[in-house]
């Protein structure tokens, strides 16, 4: 099938290169120049494992090209793809000024020449509050010419994506969700996600199938719906951690290890062991902004979603607990040196929106201390994006426990838990640790000489 995805960010990259990949003939297409460019030459516009070797795959195969004029590529496909920025405004309402942009830009490019389709699929991709398919609709037909008679549909098809193994979850989803409101637009997304529902494309092999996969299901349901589905997931998501981490709290005061309950909890089959690891809490594009519109839509119908509203505050409470936790050790704060090993809101990504080591950081050096920070992979972007953050980079994990009193592990690199701890110890003025993510073995690092704290251990 001939497809168009706008916007390339994080999920219109990822989608188009999957989709081009599977053979279909896509075209991304973006107003920032420089950006295209990149794409073209194989570079990926984000750190996601996989997704430069799939990218130049895609191109090589004559399946993905990149461009910055929408009309022709609109014309010429028979699924569009909108998948632009949303984000949060103060109010908490999502910002969809991008979006109708590019609805009305879709709208002015349709036409029934002889070279295009006769029916068209507009998609939301992006993450868009409820009724948001139905504004598409709207302004897509606003945007045609006086007189067109162009065909099209409008389906919600939201992503699940996790940031660090995206391509995995493209190809081997849970499940697609797909809200249409009429049966030719249904059928149409059917047959694009042929071969994702029935298993059949070959794997890239940087992307192995899983062994025990089988058919995907294909949800086919409202536009309400699947609107509704994606906020409700990374809602319950988000509460689902934020659960782990109210026990942790509790289990630190009586005496029990939060791992151990979780574990035990997370062998129940209607509980499930994902998401309940305790730590600093969430952060990321998606669960904040999520919860936030959420509570929005329901606002504006008259709901007051308390559980929604807690879910946010135990987070931000939970990232400042390791403050409590240095005072604990170290008593005065002012004057000392923190090393923070971790800057990206989750290992495998160099994303720093909602990242907890901003928030920790800021908190830091508002109260005198000097912090040091190391990152695998998000130091660069981080000093680009927070110009004004008063911390030091350091080349390595060694260097930036250098003469700190402290340290506290905030993104769970994988790297991070072959560090040696007996020499890391001994490079620091006051052996403390934070084990922000419950990383480390307790007993380990108390051996190599570390002051040891956990989220949710005695």
């Amino acid at each position: 099938m001939r497809v168009t995805v706008i916007g390339t960010g994080y999920v219109g990259a990822v989608t188009g290169a999957c989709l081009g990949w599977l053979g279909h003939r896509v075209t991304c297409v973006d107003t920032n120049s420089s950006r295209i460019e990149r794409l073209r030459a194989g570079i990926s516009p984000i750190y996601e494992p996989g997704l430069e070797d799939l990218l130049r795959a895609a191109a090589a195969r004559g399946g993905l090209d990149f461009t910055t004029s929408l009309d022709q590529a609109v014309r010429e496909s028979e699924v569009i793809f909108i998948a632009v920025g949303t984000p949060s405004m103060p109010s908490g309402e999502a910002n969809l000024s991008y979006l109708e942009t590019a609805a009305r830009s879709i709208g002015a490019a349709l036409t029934t020449s002889a070279a295009g389709p006769g029916f068209r699929v507009i998609v939301n991709k992006s993450t868009v509050p409820v009724g948001s398919g139905n504004l598409v609709g709207t302004l897509v037909r606003e945007g045609m010419a006086n007189g067109s008679q162009a065909e099209f549909g409008v389906a919600s098809n939201p992503e699940f994506l996790r940031e660090g193994s995206a391509i995995h979850d493209s190809f081997f989803p849970d499940r697609i969700v797909v809200g249409a409101e009429d049966r030719r637009t249904l059928d149409a997304m059917r047959a694009l996600y042929a071969p994702l529902v029935a298993q059949q494309f070959a794997a890239p092999p940087f992307a192995p199938r899983p062994a025990a996969i089988g058919t995907i299901p294909f949800v086919g349901t409202t536009l309400t719906s699947a609107e509704m589905i994606k906020y409700s997931a990374n809602a319950f998501l988000a509460m689902k951690i934020g659960f782990a981490n109210e026990m942790a709290n509790i289990c630190e005061r009586v005496g029990a290890d939060i791992t151990q309950v979780m574990s035990g909890i997370g062998l129940d089959s209607r509980i499930g062991p994902k998401f309940l690891n305790a730590g600093l809490g969430w952060g990321g594009s998606c669960f904040g902004k999520d919860i936030r519109s959420l509570l929005h839509t329901a606002g504006e119908y008259g709901y007051h979603a308390r559980l929604l509203e807690t879910s946010l505050a135990v987070n931000d409470a939970q990232r400042l607990s390791v403050i409590q936790k240095l005072q604990e050790k170290l008593r005065i704060l002012k004057g000392r040196t923190v090393a923070l090993l971790g800057l990206a809101f989750k290992p495998d990504t160099d994303d720093l929106r909602d990242a907890p080591s901003l928030q920790i950081a800021a908190k830091l050096t508002q109260m005198g201390v000097r912090v040091r920070a190391f990152d695998p992979v998000a130091m660069d972007i981080c000093r680009e994006q927070n110009p004004d953050l008063a911390i030091t980079y350091c080349a390595s994990a060694e260097e930036a426990c250098t003469g700190s009193d402290a340290l506290i592990l905030v993104t769970e690199w994988p790297q991070f838990a072959a560090l040696d701890l007996v020499s890391l110890a001994g490079r620091m003025s006051h052996a403390v640790l934070i084990d922000g993510r419950n990383l480390f073995d307790p007993m380990a690092a108390r051996a190599a000489g570390f002051d040891y704290c956990g989220i949710g251990r005695p």
